[in-house]
């Protein structure tokens, strides 16, 4: 494939995909996986063509007698081939036999093995900043978890930059494109979401416009940990006839089976360290401007402060969630890299609050606090200080990620780092 984008998820492929007979890619449509996997691919059969699937109905033995590596996409549009596929591992295929893309979980009321041992999964998700080309990323997040990072580098990129990189979006078929059609083509990609993905998923939508309000008010709490119920209200508050709580929760299931939903859960330290945890999680949509569209702002309102909908639901400014959102979304996708998580902490209150927990499973943690800021002050690196102390040797690094041009660390310890050097 010509002028292929190398994404982050690539280096773990490489890795694995030729040592295990079954891959699964999956993440939100549009993110760049069936590219992804075509790199690796030696034939290919897409089930979200007709043709392709009456071919596997009618023999169902043809996946086994493809060349390898077989990509077969959209998988979940003909579920019974995850079974298939888990019965030709089980008979012992070659590796490296089959690559499994989907943009979905299966339909309601499919019945899919899970299959563990058989198949290994990785989530793909938008184009994080690192895999956007816009600055060499010169601070590692592996290494911030080994307890060994440098803070250096520089990078032309200003506030602005970062505010046409949220309107922009990380789908990498449409980031490229004039802003104009881009606004287009984000409106399209929500209007499918509602109108096809959702009925594709046993779920048709009688009132499509009270989705778009739950999703508005969705994406309104982007960045917090705002009640469900909260966002319910929010949907529609002058009107008698909005969704129930039951449509609310479905409508927030099929968003999370498109993978349409990419929240935050609440960190839980393995030992009683820090009491009065809360334990909602932090919303974020699969992309910021996905939830900049819903709110209806564009980069150019973004910068003269408009607050979007539903201002009510969030605390700061929009501009400084939506930066944390597209931050959020790089951080996953480098946590991933190093086999780490990403989580939030928050004590009841708001008295300690650090946006990102990054945890890996033999390193200590990493917290990361996103400010919207060229030049944090001593204020914004407290609550990094207040869980170093609490943590001690268990902590292994912490960042304020800025809007600035230089990276660096402070007297205290804590380093300095603008988004775009932030890498796996």
């Amino acid at each position: 494939m010509r002028n292929y984008l190398r994404r982050v998820i690539d280096d773990e492929l490489d890795e694995f995909q030729p040592r295990l007979a079954a891959t699964h890619i999956y993440g939100a449509k549009g993110v760049g996986k069936t590219a992804t996997a075509r790199q690796r691919a030696a034939s290919a059969l897409s089930l979200d063509q007709a043709r392709d699937r009456e071919l596997f109905e009618a023999d169902p033995e043809l996946i086994e007698t493809q060349p390898a590596p077989l990509l077969i996409d959209e998988w979940q549009r003909q579920p019974e081939v995850w079974d298939r596929i888990r019965q030709s591992v089980d008979a012992g295929v070659q590796d490296g036999q089959y690559i499994i893309a989907g943009s979905a979980s299966p339909p309601r009321g499919a019945q899919v093995h899970s299959g563990a041992r058989r198949v290994v999964s990785f989530m793909m998700r938008p184009l994080s900043l690192a895999e956007r080309g816009l600055a060499e990323p010169t601070v590692s997040l592996g290494a911030m978890l080994a307890g060994g990072a440098k803070a250096t580098g520089r990078t032309k990129l200003k506030l602005a930059d970062y505010v046409d990189e949220i309107t922009a979006s990380g789908f990498p078929a449409i980031r490229p494109q004039p802003e104009r059609i881009r606004g287009r083509l984000l409106d399209s990609y929500i209007s499918n979401v509602v109108k096809r993905e959702f009925p594709e998923q046993g779920y048709p939508v009688r009132k499509p416009a009270a989705l778009l309000q739950w999703m508005a008010a969705y994406a309104a709490a982007t960045a917090n940990t705002t009640s469900y119920n909260r966002i319910l209200d929010a949907a529609m508050p002058a009107v008698s006839d909005k969704p129930s709580k039951p449509a609310a929760i479905a409508y927030r299931q099929v968003l999370s089976r498109l993978w349409q939903l990419d929240p935050v859960e609440a960190w839980s330290p393995s030992e009683a360290r820090i009491e009065r945890l809360t334990w909602a999680p932090k919303h974020y949509l699969a992309d910021p401007a996905l939830a900049a569209r819903l709110l209806k702002v564009d980069a150019a309102a973004l910068l003269r402060g408009s607050q979007g909908a539903r201002s009510h639901l969030r605390t700061g400014n929009l501009l400084g969630a939506l930066f944390e959102h597209l931050v959020a979304l790089s951080v996953k996708t480098y946590a991933q890299a190093n086999d780490a998580e990403v989580r939030h902490l928050r004590t009841h209150g708001g008295q300690h609050e650090v946006d990102l927990v990054v945890e890996g499973s033999a390193a200590g943690v990493v917290a990361l606090d996103v400010k919207l800021t060229a030049t944090p002050t001593a204020d914004d690196v407290k609550q990094l200080l207040w869980l170093r102390d609490r943590l001690g040797d268990d902590f292994a690094d912490g960042a304020v990620i800025t809007t600035g041009s230089q990276a660096y660390r402070r007297k205290d310890g804590i380093a300095v780092v603008p988004a775009a050097l932030l890498g796996p």
